[in-house]
């Protein structure tokens, strides 16, 4: 019988409401053949605030599990042996809060912190780009990664201390290349800050780079995404080899796990997902010689809303069909000797290694981001991708072609579609929250957050001032404030400004843009404004900022004097920015599934304010109840992602403008891009 490989580790992306929910998900998950974790934080936790916090409010426990302090973290893992355990844990700028908080939770089972195995995503260029669950500005974030990379190296020798993260480049709109090179330019800068910061000793760097890992995107242009990772191999084994003088092929060999596209995903005919999954799988499973080390796959609703159990273990059913029932796993690489595959890895290189260059060039990854570079290119990027949709040049299928269907008994009740968190939750994690430091001891904690601030003023490895601070009963928020104080916090460009003017002028699509630019000048016109203003507005902690930024952009190209400031803003700042630039109309975008706190926050502040005659349109990931709700509450028109026609939509806002003073429909808009 022919000998068959192990097959990777497979994962379901999982976690939310509460520490004690979750961990009963992971049982059951793992009951179900799930071989790792892949631990989903809430936003508060990734972006360092405690439950009680005002930017707290509504995203608690929505897309991730809350972790506040050390018996959060014992709750989340009860029961379930860490030392046999594989866990990844998708954190980046309170990263080493959490590694730490786990290294405690392990040592409290009796287990030796030396066998640990699993991963925390720690990239943080990646969040300045596309996520936005940043906190500290670049320089003492690659300090906390280097520092915990330095600890790991020395202290949980089998963990992964960083994934380098290109799976949300792509969902920010990134080319192949651009995923390659950005990718591999934040790589350089983090073994860059290893090597120059004297905690590793030089023999020791292969050991570093050996615990590298990356996590990366897979889109459903399978053959390229699967060129692309050999590409990602190549690129690695030459960039480890050549700069940093890795002599051992072992320590070079490129190591990912990867999350298919979720970008992809479509809320029309939502069922076609799962055969855009199931091709996605293959790109990162087919080659075995660009084999993904681990798995997991999103659920076919996740363009719906939250997905429940049994669309998880959908999910994992699939990754256990191909692993088990096909006989994939009994062959070496199917692609060895392709002169297809071998051009279009050479053309990928390529492309990467001259983008690599011009980055470097500008003196690496940090400047880039700091200067907007590459955040523009990102930009730009996905409103080519998004105009190439509405053009119909990419076809997407029951979006833009073959939209006729059948009513599918999937979705035919979809408020049980979706998993919903119930709402008393946030409340009862806040109440165990300030049971929490009611208990602690109030002196040890205070006594370890001053030594933290004291240590994060000198060059100290600040792992184990942070391993004192669990110890000590810290929570999140006060670890993160404290080193806020002395870091500081950091706003990333947003790359509207930069991202070049996309609608294009020719054919239907140009027509529609075209008709949509007489509206916004003439409606300015009518109501004796210079210019139309649009606030795009950020509430809350979800940095998915991607869908923002293609409104702003298309805005701005339709004419709209856009206000955009990014992620991130209370209610009450936006109520005032909206009142300080006297706007014609405020749009929302929120897909952490807090718009229903946010948004009648929102309402309510600008009705406080006196401004009556500016609509309040939303945009997200918003189940139908909870759509009409928000128009029952005041809000003049609410957008999913069944509306991919960006133009069609500032072409709605236009006549909502209008209607809020008064003025009939602009006719060429009736016509030409409110048709349903």
């Amino acid at each position: 019988m022919t000998e068959r490989d192990r097959p990777w580790l497979m994962r379901t992306y999982a976690g939310h409401s509460s520490a004690t929910a979750s961990n009963a998900l992971y049982r059951k998950n793992l009951a179900k053949g799930q071989t790792g974790l892949s631990v989903a934080f809430d936003l508060p936790t990734q972006t360092g605030y405690d439950p009680d916090h005002v930017l707290a409010k509504g995203e608690v426990g929505r897309v991730g599990v809350p972790v506040s302090h050390l018996g959060d973290m014992r709750a989340l893992f009860d029961g379930i042996p860490l030392e046999r355990t594989n866990t990844s844990m998708t954190i980046n700028a309170t990263a080493m809060w959490l590694l730490a908080m786990y290294q405690v939770v392990a040592e409290e089972q009796g287990a030796d912190i030396a066998k640990l195995t699993g991963t925390t995503q720690n990239d943080i260029i990646k969040e300045y780009l596309s996520r936005g669950t940043h906190v500290f500005p670049p320089g003492p974030s690659i300090r906390l990664t280097t520092d915990m990379i330095a600890y790991t190296v020395a202290n949980i020798p089998k963990w992964n201390p960083i994934n380098i993260c290109s799976y949300h480049l792509q969902e920010a709109g990134a080319t192949p290349v651009q995923e390659l090179a950005f990718a591999m330019c934040t790589a350089i800068a983090v073994l860059d800050a290893v090597r120059d910061g004297g905690q590793v000793p030089a023999e020791q760097m292969g050991e570093v780079v050996a615990r590298i890992s990356f996590f990366v995107n897979a889109g459903v242009r399978f053959v390229e995404e699967m060129c692309k990772l050999r590409a990602f191999g190549r690129i690695w084994d030459t960039v480890t080899r050549e700069r940093y003088g890795i002599t051992d092929p072992k320590q070079r060999r490129f190591r990912y796990g990867v999350q298919v596209n979720s970008l992809g995903l479509t809320e029309a005919q939502p069922e076609n997902n799962v055969q855009r999954i199931v091709l996605e799988m293959l790109a990162v499973t087919l080659s075995k010689d660009a084999r993904a080390r681990a798995v997991q796959l999103p659920a076919w609703n996740e363009a719906l809303g939250l997905p429940r159990p049994w669309d998880q273990q959908w999910s994992l059913r699939i990754q256990q069909v191909l692993a088990y029932e096909s006989d994939l796993l009994e062959y070496g690489d199917l692609f060895d000797g392709s002169h297809v595959v071998e051009a279009k890895v050479q053309e990928l290189v390529a492309g990467a290694e001259a983008e690599i260059g011009k980055v470097l060039g500008m003196g690496g990854v940090t400047p880039a981001v700091e200067t907007g570079y590459l955040k523009a290119a990102l930009v730009g990027s996905h409103a080519e991708r998004r105009s190439r949709i509405e053009s119909g040049e990419d076809k997407v299928v029951g979006v833009n072609c073959f939209e006729t269907t059948e009513p599918s008994p999937l979705t035919a009740d979809l408020d049980t579609a979706i998993m919903q968190v119930d709402p008393d939750s946030e409340r009862a994690v806040v109440a165990a929250f300030a049971d929490w430091r009611k208990h602690r001891d109030e002196d040890a904690a205070q006594a370890a957050i001053a030594e933290l601030k004291r240590q994060a003023a000198t060059g100290a490895n600040l792992m184990p001032a942070t391993l004192d601070c669990v110890r000590a009963g810290v929570t999140t928020g006060e670890w993160s404030f404290a080193l806020r104080d002395v870091f500081g916090e950091y706003r990333a460009p947003t790359g509207v400004g930069g991202a070049p003017i996309t609608g294009a002028l020719e054919g239907a699509s140009g027509a529609e843009l075209l008709a949509v630019r007489q509206a916004v000048s003439g409606t300015a016109e009518e109501i004796g404004a210079g210019k139309l203003r649009l606030l795009v507005g950020k509430p809350g902690l979800d940095g998915h900022s991607n869908g923002a930024e293609q409104i702003a952009v298309r805005a701005r190209d339709a004419g709209f004097e856009v206000v955009y400031q990014g992620i991130r803003l209370t209610p009450e700042q936006i109520t005032s920015a909206a009142v300080a630039e006297d706007v014609h109309c405020v749009g929302l975008s929120i897909l952490s599934g807090a718009h229903a706190e946010l948004v009648p926050d929102v309402l309510r502040r600008l009705r406080r304010a006196g401004v009556e005659d500016v609509p309040v349109i939303v945009g997200g990931i918003i189940p139908a109840a909870d759509e009409q709700e928000l128009l029952a509450q005041g809000v003049a028109a609410v957008f999913t992602p069944k509306d991919f026609g960006i133009t069609h939509i500032i072409g709605r806002i236009v006549d909502e403008i209008r209607r809020a003073h008064g003025l009939a429909p602009w006719p060429a808009l009736k016509e030409e891009t409110l048709a349903s």
